[in-house]
């Protein structure tokens, strides 16, 4: 049982109209005030919260909320302004009606004026974080019948519910079974709550800036200078106790002394006058803030955030370039980059506001434009998670693009970025991999796993689109905005000059697209409209003689061809073209209709790496410099493709897993091991039962005669074993020389331990014996715990080769059936296991199950930092664990999934 709710800090978050309430355990010192929320209650509300209006309820429930701490006990407070607003509580003690064992009786009171805002919906979620953690399995209540709104609050949950009418009473039991109907509903109030909160940053009725001064050049006033010309059509002032006006925009000297609350105020100041001016902010009711001041201390930034959340101000930055939205009944442009946005329906949110006025010129030089940009800055507060939800529902949208340095609730943005992709691409650069050059050579998981391996889950598991560069982000999306997905990666290239044709083949085949032979039909029908001496293989070569017309009907004809994805046309200028009048490019925009497959053009004279050309249908034809960038983006194109087809995939529910009796061995081993370490083989063992992953037969000996006696009831028909000497914190048994393999009869043991405990004297604590493995593939798994990402899973090629070749993938767990089958075939070695030169496969339903159990464990089990299974033994039949090594840190447990503002 976990204390953590009891000894954690203030928790934030956002009712359903976007407004910022605080979450906290009810304490001694609170009964005062609990009594008071309770005696200000109407006596219509007493009556439906006590079944009668006593004017002693209200002492009476300030006596249980604010008693000393016990078990089985738990009473939230929301908070705002400093006032309480609500009251959640369960209590699965004897005086609780609780009619099943591991169950608690619950109940919730708001505050008069202020239902169906989400108040006790927001406590009941954070009530159910808690009670799971307790091992609490359902909650009950009783309630008047006529009391519809706490009825309908636990209908609509998410979770299992069920009614009995009791005469006027009823008696609810909610089952808290954490499944994704639940997490579902969970993200979809808090998808609406994150999205009107962002309303008075992204679409305020009125805007001032604070710092906008009389220096040319400075930062607030740059800021001013592009909301006026960029013709903001809501109220502007500036904020500056040294002048009446700022570039024509009225200024007063403070934001007290404005006219009207603004909803947002841009903050231009020196760090130090930051926190002041944050409190001032939300004191006069100002509901957000971006600043775009740098240099905060530990002290200002904490006192900034303090306001903002006390405030119940939704804040971007600090250390940022500004927001814009450039729908025309807004054109709002607070940023102090060179020039306004084009407007278009591309959502951007960068950290960097270099790479942020790279994207804002991009877009606007292709034409796709920007819909709404947010540079997030220090990213204090609002996140990329919060601007995918507002692209989601914006109406403007339809292509979203990142660039994140940190990930503040990775499983929470994955959630978020697995719904969204499903409806417009999502892209981002893959910043910050310079640990890619890390050689990940050491066997145990935890150095296996970088950063960069852990980003690339994510991004992979969500639907992402990861470029390695801001050119690479704009080439694809540039692809995405004009044509439609490929259905494959199947290519034709038509050129009017061979060594084009060659270029583009070699950057398709190493992007991994695929140049399929035609069919004979189709050789006949493209041969009938080209020149003679063209040659129709693919690439094909229309040689410079091409005309206009027979190039347009050559591409026409492949993009009707079965076989075929995409068209990729490389073309060069001829003088031939020149003299005709024919104009090539002519040949691929002037098209009537719109194409079914997706068209591109590689022309090599082209000045900029991608522009779109526009088309006779009112689309566009994407254009690149070099054959490679045309390629890359369009072996992106068809992983989103491929990534859309698929089902969306579930983690399945696994049968035989004992939770309780895991986390109780991880307690006990953290209770005699305060700081954690390394688990002997027999805990190991025990783990691994808990969640049914298969081990081979072992026993454990501490002396001679033990092994003697171990090897004998283990030897299987061959009468062979393997002696593996432990001792706290082995790694590499292999490079150690502390494994003796094939040893036959008593006098080859005694010989192996002997010689075990001379060379690891003062170490060794004891050796473990196993039956020599039949032959098989040696394989990896393992779990990686990350202090941001959670618990990551890997797998791939293990033995001591996984020292030399790296062969590894990884996914973040909880894993879905379809991350399994991807965690299995993406690694160099996943033929081997398919069945590669005619050999049987593994058992691959014994791989998968096996990787779902470690999965579990590593989401159930917060406290396990590291698990390696190495080697895993897969054979035709079965999958088996040899070697096992865990590590526990004490960590309390997270939920990833609870709403609350970071």
């Amino acid at each position: 049982m976990t204390d953590d709710l009891l000894d954690r800090p203030t928790v934030h978050a956002l009712l359903a109209d976007g407004t910022t309430v605080r979450i906290r355990p009810a304490r001694p010192g609170d009964h005062r005030q609990v009594r008071g929320f309770y005696e200000e209650m109407s006596p219509e509300n007493l009556r439906l919260r006590f079944f009668s209006a006593s004017p002693r309820s209200a002492a009476r429930a300030a006596d249980r909320a604010c008693a000393p701490a016990r078990p089985g006990y738990r009473a939230l407070l929301a908070e705002a302004d400093d006032r309480i607003i609500g009251v959640a509580e369960y209590d699965t003690g004897d005086d609780a009606r609780t009619e099943a064992k591991g169950a608690a009786e619950v109940s919730i009171a708001v505050a008069d004026g202020l239902h169906h805002r989400g108040v006790g919906t927001l406590l009941v979620e954070h009530l159910v974080s808690a009670a799971r953690a307790e091992g609490i399995t359902a909650f009950t209540a009783d309630a008047l019948s006529e009391n519809h709104e706490v009825l309908r609050l636990f209908a609509d949950l998410g979770l299992h519910t069920s009614r009995r009418f009791e005469g006027p009473e009823v008696r609810c039991t909610v089952r808290l079974g954490q499944d994704d109907s639940y997490l579902s509903a969970v993200e979809a109030r808090g998808r609406a709550a994150d999205v009107a909160s962002l309303v008075p940053l992204l679409r305020p009725s009125a805007v001032a800036v604070a710092g906008a001064g009389r220096t040319p050049g400075s930062v607030g006033r740059a800021v001013l200078h592009h909301l006026r010309s960029g013709g903001f059509t809501r109220r502007l002032f500036a904020v500056n106790p040294h002048v009446g006006t700022v570039l024509g925009v009225p200024s007063y000297p403070s934001v007290a002394a404005l006219p009207t609350v603004p909803a947002l105020v841009i903050v231009a100041v020196p760090a130090a006058a930051v926190p002041a001016l944050a409190e001032e902010c939300g004191t006069a009711g100002v509901r957000a803030l971006v600043v775009l001041t740098a240099g905060l201390d530990h002290l200002q930034a904490r006192a900034l955030l303090a306001a903002c959340r006390t405030h119940g101000m939704r804040l971007v930055g600090p250390n940022c370039l500004g927001v814009s939205n450039t729908d025309p009944e807004l054109s709002l442009d607070a940023t102090f980059a060179a020039g306004h946005p084009r407007p278009g329906t591309a959502g951007i949110a960068v950290q960097s506001g270099g790479v942020g006025i790279a994207l804002l010129d991009g877009l606007s030089r292709l034409g796709i434009g920007v819909s709404s940009f947010v540079s997030l800055g220090d990213k204090y507060d609002v996140s990329g998670n919060d601007l995918l939800q507002w692209w989601e529902s914006d109406g403007r949208t339809d292509l979203a693009l990142l660039h994140l340095e940190s990930f503040g609730n990775p499983r929470a943005f994955s959630r978020t970025a697995r719904r969204v992709t499903r409806r417009i691409p999502v892209l981002t650069v893959d910043a910050g991999r310079t640990e890619a050059g890390r050689k990940a050579a050491a066997s145990h998981t935890a150095a296996a796993a970088t950063r960069t391996m852990t980003r690339g889950a994510l991004f992979t598991q969500a639907g992402i689109t990861a470029t390695r560069s801001v050119g690479e982000l704009l080439e694809t999306a540039a692809l995405l905005h004009s044509q439609p997905l490929p259905a494959g990666a199947r290519v034709a290239i038509v050129t009017n000059a061979g060594g084009a044709g060659v270029l583009a083949a070699d950057a398709c085949a190493e992007a991994g697209l695929a140049l399929p032979p035609f069919t004979p039909t189709v050789i006949d029908d493209l041969l009938a409209v080209l020149p003679e001496g063209a040659a129709v293989g693919n690439p094909v070569d229309a040689t410079a003689a091409v005309s206009e017309e027979q190039l347009a009907e050559c591409v026409d004809r492949l993009t009707r061809c079965p076989g075929v994805d995409a068209v990729v046309v490389a073309l060069v200028p001829t003088a031939v073209a020149a003299a005709t009048g024919d104009d090539l490019v002519r040949a691929l925009t002037a098209a009537p209709g719109r194409r079914a497959r997706p068209v591109l053009a590689v022309r090599l004279e082209q000045d900029r790496s991608v522009t779109l050309l526009p088309a006779a249908d009112g689309g566009t034809i994407p254009s690149f410099a070099e054959p490679q960038a045309a390629a890359r983006a369009l072996a992106h194109a068809a992983d989103r493709a491929a990534w859309l087809a698929r089902p969306s995939g579930a983690v399945p529910a696994l049968d035989d897993v004992q939770t309780d009796r895991a986390r109780t061995v991880v307690a006990r081993c953290l209770t005699d091991h305060p700081d954690g370490g390394w688990l002997d083989p027999m805990l190991c063992a025990d783990l691994l039962d808990c969640y049914g992953i298969p081990q081979i037969p072992w026993a454990w000996a501490e002396t001679e005669d033990e092994a003697v006696l171990a090897a004998d009831r283990l030897r299987g028909a061959d009468g062979r074993v393997v002696m593996k000497a432990h001792w706290p914190g082995l790694l590499h048994k292999a490079q150690q020389h502390a494994v003796h393999l094939d040893l036959r009869g008593d006098a080859q043991v005694r010989a192996a331990f002997r010689d075990l405990e001379t060379r690891f004297a003062g170490l060794m604590t004891g050796v473990v014996l196993q039956p020599l493995a039949a032959r098989g593939i040696e394989l990896f798994a393992g779990v990686a715990q990350d202090e941001v990402f959670g618990p990551l899973v890997l797998f791939g090629l293990g033995g001591t080769a996984t020292e030399v070749l790296a062969d590894h993938a990884a996914r973040l767990a909880p894993l879905t059936d379809r991350d399994v089958h991807d965690l299995i075939t993406s690694p160099r070695c996943a033929p081997l296991l398919l069945g590669a030169n005619g050999q049987a496969p593994v058992d691959l339903e014994g791989l998968e199950r096996l990787l779902l159990r470690l999965s579990r464990m590593a989401a159930d089990l917060p406290q396990l930092a590291e698990a390696d299974l190495n080697p895993v033994l897969a054979r035709p039949d079965g999958v088996t664990a040899l070697d096992t090594r865990i590590r526990l840190l004490p960590r309390r447990p997270q939920d990833p999934y609870l709403r609350r503002l970071r």
